[in-house]
């Protein structure tokens, strides 16, 4: 080949390379642009979102259930031990009842009716969201049988994780495990007196009764826990390897009696949560993710609320409300990217990332403390201080909180809803017993417990049931996503993902351009976001 001829022929070469780098760039630009096509609807996936409660009840189902596809179950829980605790709800992809998950879970469903109950009913989505608070408080009353006992878990992990069964069918242990004088549990106990005391502020109005019942079972609780000192899993071994108690139970004992004096206005409540701010770790710790486990960011949100509501009847308090007030902006900041030392990752496409197995559950808390603190501050006329010095208005808040979950309903790299059913792409192989395998109402012939490992776990085919409003672990920190049923760390989610992002949902279903709109922001690019 002369030398002509070899310039010619690498022309032609580089041509085509940057032909397919173009080409390359295109794809991916498309890709990422996928769900900005679509602008998201806050209404459409809240609704779907209060689906996901109603495929994992335990139980027997009443007449306007609504997931076809499952039946009633575990009708004999609690039998073995005399008591009732048929009811609740399983906290994942299997058959076990985890009381402290589950705690958690209705505690913030009742929240967010309680900051965004109007938001719920203009989406006509109110009755559904009580639904889903009163199917786990209706539990707990049964679960707490005596002032000083309460069940806290139903079911084995262990043996639930060898079979691959739909809860119609399971065959695993049902064994109960309580928490009682000998053997307490501070933590649960906490934990679930916080959630009868802010599911009875949400049913004072429409019932009453029902109301004032929750609370007298809240203050026992929280008397029982706190009297009777003790971490839940070292009395309930079953539960160590799942849902192990790694802050202790000081944040559970601060939350509960918060969210006591919330329902109460009693002041022993809150001289409690300022007494022992430094003892149990209400004002030491500075945390940057708000979890089932880890409840110090959402207790310490609540406590500066209380002076940004009424500063003026807290004024004895204000000297340690601040501190709790500093500790809650230190986890905000550190979601804003503004502390000058611990701070939240994200991904490449923008996501906050605090762990492989099941980040999105730190997303959905995220977007939710970062709305209410948002709102709260913008009716206070206040700003946020970050330790880099800067003041944040509440507008940023609501920006990243609405980011945090367009990215969940589609708006990041691989154009997937990881909110399962919303949208046009989503996981179609979520790691869940029920939706894997054959609906019961339709196929009721018994699958055992490794016949579903054997027949169904293994498919490569989608899911037979779709599990509407599940929100999945999601991506790791490349933004990277297998939808793979056995990739449980992504594909599987838990009923405490989904109940903080209503919250945010409904939150975003009444946004308003002022809401988001500052002086900073690129106001082109928030219209063109923003659902009006």
């Amino acid at each position: 080949m002369n030398a002509a001829a070899m310039f010619a022929f690498l022309g032609h070469r580089r041509s085509a390379l940057l032909l397919l780098l173009l080409l390359l760039l295109f794809v991916t630009l498309t890709a990422a642009s996928h769900s900005q096509s679509r602008p998201p609807d806050y209404g459409e996936a809240l609704a779907k979102s209060l689906l996901y409660f109603e495929a994992q009840r335990s139980g027997h189902l009443p007449h306007n259930q609504r997931v076809a596809w499952r039946d009633h179950s575990g009708l004999n829980d609690g039998l073995e031990q005399g008591v009732d605790l048929v009811g609740g709800y399983y906290d994942a992809g299997d058959n076990v009842k985890f009381g402290l998950p589950m705690a958690f879970t209705i505690t913030m469903l009742s929240w967010g009716v309680i900051e965004y109950g109007q938001q719920i009913a203009g989406a006509g989505e109110l009755a559904h969201t009580l639904e889903a608070i009163k199917w786990g408080t209706d539990y707990f009353i049964k679960a707490h049988t005596h002032p000083n006992v309460l069940w806290a878990q139903v079911g084995d992990g262990d043996t639930d994780h060898y079979c691959w069964q739909r809860p119609e069918d399971m065959t695993t242990s049902r064994q109960a495990y309580k928490v009682d004088e000998d053997n307490p549990g501070s933590d649960i106990a906490g934990e679930t007196a916080a959630a009868m005391a802010a599911a009875s502020i949400v049913f004072r109005e429409t019932n009453p009764h029902y109301s004032h019942l929750l609370l007298r079972h809240a203050r026992q609780l929280f008397e029982f826990g706190d009297r009777r000192r003790g971490k839940y899993d070292a009395s309930v071994a079953a539960a160590k390897g799942y849902y192990p108690s790694v802050s202790g139970y000081g944040d559970e004992l601060l939350w509960a009696a918060l969210w006591l004096y919330k329902a109460t206005d009693d002041a022993d409540y809150l001289a409690y949560v300022v007494d022992n701010a430094a003892s149990l770790g209400g004002i030491t710790w500075a945390i940057a993710e708000f979890s089932w486990d880890v409840k110090f960011a959402g207790v310490q949100t609540l406590a500066s609320i209380l002076l940004m509501e009424e500063g003026a009847k807290h004024e004895p308090h204000r000297r340690i409300l601040e501190q709790y007030r500093a500790k809650a902006e230190h986890y905000l900041c550190a979601c804003l990217n503004k502390n000058n030392g611990t701070n939240v990752r994200r991904t490449p496409g923008g996501l906050l990332y605090v762990r492989k197995w099941n980040n999105m559950q730190y997303v959905s808390s995220a977007a939710f403390l970062l709305s209410v603190y948002s709102d709260h501050l913008r009716a206070a006329d206040q700003t946020l201080g970050c330790s880099n010095g800067e003041r944040v208005g509440p507008e940023e808040l609501l920006r990243l909180a609405k980011s945090q979950v367009d990215y969940i309903l589609g708006d990041n790299p691989h154009g997937t809803s990881y909110l399962v059913g919303y949208g046009d792409k989503y996981p179609l192989r979520v790691h869940h017993r029920g939706a894997s395998i054959a609906p019961y109402r339709k196929s009721k012939g018994f699958i055992g417990c490794t016949q579903g490992y054997d027949n169904w776990f293994g498919r490569r085919s989608p899911n037979p049931n779709v599990v509407v409003g599940a929100l999945v672990g999601g991506p790791d920190d490349m933004d990277r996503f297998r939808d793979e049923r056995k990739n449980f760390m992504q594909t599987e989610a838990c009923t405490y993902n989904t109940a903080t992002l209503v919250g945010a949902l409904a939150r975003l279903s009444s946004l308003e351009l002022d809401d988001i709109d500052d002086e900073g922001a690129d106001s082109s690019d928030l219209s063109s976001r923003a659902s009006i």
